[in-house]
């Protein structure tokens, strides 16, 4: 059906030690075997890393603390059908998992993957306009296949679907070209097209083509795919501003030093998630949830715009453009980053529904990213009871959720003198400003004038 790969390299050249009478032909031989390595190694585009050390943590997060918004995208074969199966229903992008569905007969799903709609520009626009600064998408999930051309693994959307074409390729060109960075995820601890690959207990593996666990050796896993498509993402598609792993497992404390080396080793620059596994990686990693507080270290919350990572054909459960935009204020009063998820269909369409929702988030940054883009947590204790708050340099944003019907917005546990207050958007009008003590009041107009997110700026 396929095969896992080929890592033998180019074939061996065998040659004998010159002898007197050939001596004199050394030139001539040496440039003969180095013309017939050239030829025997592949032609393909290598991106080489800057030659520099690794840059301090605080200098390679800078261009990611600014963002504070991105795009992530969950695209396989899962989506060909909207998650079904022959018409049974299986969930999400486990779906291979929940149905239990062989290997030889999910692979199938690949003669039918031929997303003629995808557009990889439109993706990229999307995103822009949402206000976004970067974007995730998946390079392979759990169910092993790649969604790019790996040369380490035929099971990937080149060779075995009748499209033909490389949508990381095309998306990080995309993305660069509209200024956006770009990241790929990848699943590290679960692939279950791949015989070697444990998980946590047999949590989430696949027992069915592989039912014994004890067989199951992550090394050789490592050795023969994460490594080599780890190095083909860095390699053949450009300076990657993120790898976003998911799922270590069984991956040990060596193997994530390995990978983190690798990595750096390649682009130093690259960002790496804490799921490369055991405490490694820049920052961590908050699903579907924002914490009550921010974190000391670098945080990133990822969520789905709808209920389902991947496309699920019905789900059209998308969150109001006022609730994402409350939470992408809210993760940036706490000092993280929103990564949103979209599920584009089999044909290569992000759903309507979460186009409009993005077109409409994108509206609000526009009048309001100085806001959002490069600020910092708040630095007050407590969180207003009518919004969030988040800062840059000598200037506070306050966003103001529930708009005091009295016409008075109270800030309490401010020390700093306020020099000026006034609307961001709205023409920037100017607000009076009065101090009682540790509390700031503020006379605001009598309607709010956002219904998602009112932002005033005190200097």
């Amino acid at each position: 059906m396929f095969r896992q790969g080929n890592l033998d390299g180019p074939a061996r050249v065998n040659f004998t030690c010159p002898t007197t009478a050939t001596m004199k032909n050394i030139p001539t031989l040496w440039l003969s075997l180095l013309a017939m390595l050239i030829s025997l190694t592949p032609t393909v585009p290598v991106f080489s890393a800057p030659l520099n050390d690794l840059a301090p943590l605080e200098q390679r997060m800078q261009w990611w603390r600014e963002a504070r918004f991105g795009m992530f995208i969950h695209w396989g074969l899962y989506a060909q059908d909207g998650c079904f199966y022959k018409g049974t229903n299986g969930g999400s992008e486990h779906m291979m998992l929940h149905l239990k569905i062989p290997l030889a007969d999910y692979a199938k799903i690949a003669d039918d993957f031929n997303p003629v709609n995808f557009n990889a520009d439109e993706w990229a626009s999307i995103a822009k306009n949402a206000g976004m600064k970067y974007m995730v998408i998946t390079s392979k999930h759990h169910d092993g296949f790649a969604m790019f051309d790996s040369a380490s693994s035929d099971y990937n959307i080149v060779k075995l679907t009748p499209w033909h074409r490389d949508p990381v390729k095309e998306l990080a060109e995309a993305c660069r070209k509209q200024g956006l960075k770009f990241g790929v995820y990848y699943s590290l601890g679960r692939d279950w097209a791949d015989p070697d690959v444990p998980t946590r207990d047999g949590y989430r593996s696949n027992t069915w083509d592989y039912p014994d666990e004890t067989k199951k050796i992550f090394a050789k896993y490592f050795e023969r795919k994460v490594k080599p498509q780890i190095t083909e993402l860095l390699t053949h598609y450009g300076p990657l501003a993120v790898l976003w792993f998911d799922t270590p497992e069984k991956i040990s404390a060596a193997e994530s030093r390995e990978l983190v080396e690798l990595i750096h080793k390649l682009q130093p620059d690259c960002l790496i998630n804490s799921r490369v596994g055991n405490g490694l990686g820049d920052y961590g990693v908050q699903e579907q949830k924002i914490p009550g507080a921010g974190d000391v270290k670098p945080w990133e919350t990822c969520m789905t715009l709808n209920k389902h990572w991947g496309y699920f054909k019905g789900d059209d459960t998308w969150k109001p453009a006022p609730v994402v935009i409350q939470n992408l204020v809210d993760i940036a009063s706490k000092g993280g980053n929103y990564l949103l998820n979209v599920g584009p269909t089999g044909q290569g369409i992000i759903p309507s529904g979460a186009v409009a929702d993005l077109s409409a988030v994108g509206a609000w940054m526009k009048a309001n990213s100085e806001s959002i883009y490069g600020t910092t947590a708040s630095p007050l204790k407590t969180q207003p009871s009518w919004g969030r708050v988040t800062k840059k340099g000598d200037q506070l944003f306050l966003h103001v959720f529930e708009w005091p019907h009295d016409g008075k917005l109270v800030l309490s546990g401010l020390k700093t003198e306020m020099k000026r207050a006034h609307l961001l958007a709205a023409g920037g009008a100017d607000l009076k400003i009065a101090r009682n003590d540790l509390d700031v009041t503020i006379n605001v107009p009598e309607a709010a004038p956002d219904k998602n997110d009112s932002v005033i700026v005190l200097e």
